[in-house]
């Protein structure tokens, strides 16, 4: 009983002295910043690289040296990032895949394998939101939230995390939301699917340090709401200004290079997400309803008018979508002019 005391208290004072050297050290990198790694030679994948900011992330990958792969449903898109890749004299190949089928993410995992060879820096990018109340959302739209959201990073990095392992070197960043942080309302099935997202990249990151990995970083984006992006440019914040996507874009490329394991932006907020653990409940949801009053803006293609949100080709413009219930075969007809069809580059993270 005594041994097994004594090796308790040591247990501890370890534990605290190893994380007094972490703080130490996170404060010292705060201070007089962290170091950078090049990431020239690199081959960087981008899901939702046909614009927003999955677009200015290529761009600056291959200002930084790196060559650059692009996944989009949005061909378009895709061919306009490429076109705007290669003015500036960077490498890019892009594919048409909607990451939200398994099969077509290992096929054009494949592909890349087979004509460029391995990737090294994976972005998981890509996302899609729906913006309504919960009980007005048609179930397909929640399941594609998940699928694009999150599934999909499952697949994502069991396509090429094993070349990473084998070779000890690799990166892969989970593009998450400060959504993925804190619950905000008519963005339940958003924001669940990005918490699951921030749980990926922490439970994957605590495998690969139980296994011993060195080379094989991971890193999670959490950003707030963010401008240009074809969903929440008419969002009303009341206190923190919305987020210009050329910065996220910089933000992300530093948290890559500098190896950071959480990127919060802006970083003061990281102080404030702090403070939903320590004051009561009703603080909390005070401060968020006040921060965020209407997440749904009444002119985008996510507002309570609409009735279905975008994430096909535009070849379906117009189309009958099922309002998901399982014991009602009715449909809704979506309104073209309510219905803007923008790639998953394009959408908020």
């Amino acid at each position: 009983m005594l041994r097994t005391a004594i090796f308790t208290i040591v247990d501890v004072i370890v534990f605290l002295l190893v994380s007094l050297g972490y703080c130490i050290q996170d404060w010292y990198f705060i201070i007089f910043g962290m170091p950078k790694k090049s990431i020239k030679g690199e081959l960087a994948l981008v899901t939702g690289g046909g614009g927003g900011l999955g677009r200015l992330l290529a761009l600056r990958l291959v200002r930084n040296g790196a060559s650059v792969v692009l996944w989009d449903i949005n061909q378009e898109g895709l061919d306009e990032t490429t076109k705007l890749v290669q003015s500036i004299g960077g490498h890019c190949k892009s594919y048409v895949v909607d990451i939200s089928k398994r099969e077509e993410v290992y096929k054009a995992a494949d592909q890349v394998r087979n004509e460029i060879g391995d990737v090294t820096i994976l972005i998981n990018n890509a996302g899609v939101v729906s913006g309504r109340v919960l009980l007005d959302t048609p179930d397909d739209l929640i399941e594609r939230s998940f699928n694009v959201n999150v599934i999909a990073h499952f697949w994502t990095a069991k396509a090429f995390l094993p070349a990473m392992l084998r070779n000890n070197h690799g990166h892969i960043v989970t593009i998450a939301s400060l959504a993925g942080q804190v619950g905000i309302s008519k963005l339940v099935d958003y924001c669940s699917s990005k918490f699951a997202a921030v749980g990926f990249d922490e439970a994957m990151r605590l495998e690969l340090e139980s296994l011993r990995v060195k080379g094989v970083h991971t890193t999670c984006i959490c950003p707030y709401f963010i401008q240009a992006t074809g969903m929440f440019e008419d969002v009303y914040s009341r206190w923190v200004p919305t987020l210009k996507s050329e910065d996220v874009a910089d933000r992300i490329i530093s948290a890559i290079r500098r190896n950071e394991k959480l990127a919060i932006v802006p970083s003061y907020l990281r102080f404030m997400l702090a403070l939903k653990w320590i004051f009561p409940w009703g603080c909390t949801a005070g401060f968020l309803k006040r921060l965020v009053p209407d997440a749904s803006p009444q002119h985008s293609f996510h507002s309570p008018e609409s009735t279905s949100t975008v994430n096909n080709n535009s070849s379906d413009k117009g189309n009958i979508i099922s309002n998901g219930s399982n014991n009602d075969s009715k449909t809704v007809q979506t309104s073209p002019f309510l219905v803007q069809r923008v790639s998953l580059g394009e959408r908020v993270h």
